[in-house]
């Protein structure tokens, strides 16, 4: 256990911890909130053990849910929790309708002194030194995900084949490249390095395989003239809002946590372009019987990039294009007001357990 302060205590633990720790947690620190992240299925024992940790404190959920239909399985998980917090809109909409008194938005937010755009003749500076002099006039995207299935790493290094294809086509060159921040030898995704050969792009492709601290990241996004996600399923998408807090448009399916961000819905805009889903499959598992996968066609993602591409060659259109990405993404994914909004929540939540548990009316009968 390390005490970091007086207000921060870590305990590590194996898994997801044990109901007997959680037990003697509450016991010893008494909590005024149990907040938890992540996917419930991990804390199963905890919400079987509900009515113990309700005779200390609430449950508040920092929840994401990745697409329709409703989950009624997960409606014991909503009923035991006193606070909802949903950092994608699709899971507000969706959840609130049942459980309209505890669910609320809090968007995710980033500060603005970890991604940002920085001078162009630096972001110039590092193109060159980290692609080289000889792509320094590349129209150049980037990709930041793990390489495994849900995020299509293939159908990506494919779209972008056919976009390549397209510019020779209608511009009469191949100067494009795509960075793709991920492992491409990761056993839960295909050899992309083997995908890159087979479909005569790897001269294209710059893989940065190494992790990353936040400034070289920036610098990532920075040297980069739009940033692709074309994920099945993707509860919220943290590398495009990454992206687009550095003034960097976004290509994106219309899913999930995704579509608020590449769709202004105060005007219905689209800060990069935003890519209609052509599928929809309905998936599921034991413990999550039914879900959507929502699959965006490789072709439009390749048009796609095109169409900034062209907007990239305006230097007048391309700033109206980058201003406005960088406002929106300021407004409404305001580090300021997300921490706002915690704040009151918890408080309210606290508030309100409070009294309901002081409220509460106890009744013996004798036999």
């Amino acid at each position: 256990t390390v005490v970091v302060n007086d207000d921060f205590i870590i305990k590590p633990v194996d898994g997801f911890g044990t109901p007997d720790l959680l037990r003697v947690t509450l016991a010893t620190e008494k909590p005024d909130i149990l907040f938890l992240f992540t996917d419930p299925r991990f804390f199963t024992w905890l919400f079987e053990i509900e009515d113990e940790i309700k005779e200390v404190c609430p449950i508040v959920w920092w929840h994401v849910w990745d697409n329709y239909p409703y989950p009624e399985y997960n409606r014991f998980y909503y009923e035991a929790t006193d606070a909802i917090n949903c950092h994608s809109h699709m899971t507000y909409s969706m959840i609130k309708e049942k459980f309209p008194e505890k669910t609320n938005f809090i968007p995710h937010a980033i500060p603005e002194n970890i991604f940002h755009p920085i001078p162009e003749k630096d972001a110039l500076a590092h193109k060159k030194n980290l692609l080289g002099p000889n792509r320094l006039d590349h129209f150049t995207g980037i990709w930041v995900n793990r390489n495994a299935k849900r995020k299509r790493p293939n159908d990506v290094l494919e779209s972008f084949s056919k976009f390549l294809d397209l510019l020779e086509k209608r511009e009469g060159h191949r100067k494009a490249s795509l960075i793709m921040h991920t492992e491409p030898n990761d056993s839960e995704g295909p050899n992309l390095f083997a995908t890159a050969e087979m479909l005569g792009i790897h001269e294209n492709i710059f893989f940065s395989r190494d992790r990353l601290d936040f400034d070289k990241m920036n610098i990532l996004y920075n040297i980069s003239d739009y940033c692709v996600n074309i994920s099945f399923a993707e509860g919220f998408g943290l590398a495009t809002l990454e992206s687009m807090m550095a003034g960097v448009p976004i290509i994106a399916a219309k899913t999930g946590g995704l579509t608020r961000q590449v769709v202004n819905h105060r005007n219905k805009s689209q800060n990069g372009v935003a890519i209609d889903i052509k599928l929809q499959s309905l998936v599921g598992s034991q413990t999550v019987p039914y879900i959507y996968e929502d699959y965006v066609d490789n072709f439009d993602v390749a048009k796609a990039m095109f169409k900034l591409y062209k907007i990239n060659k305006d230097p007048n259109r391309r700033s109206k294009l980058k201003k406005k990405v960088l406002d929106y993404a300021r407004k409404e994914f305001s580090y300021q007001d997300t921490v706002d909004m915690w704040h009151k929540s918890m408080l309210d939540t606290v508030s309100e357990f409070k009294k309901n548990k002081n409220n509460k009316k106890w009744t013996i009968t004798e036999f």
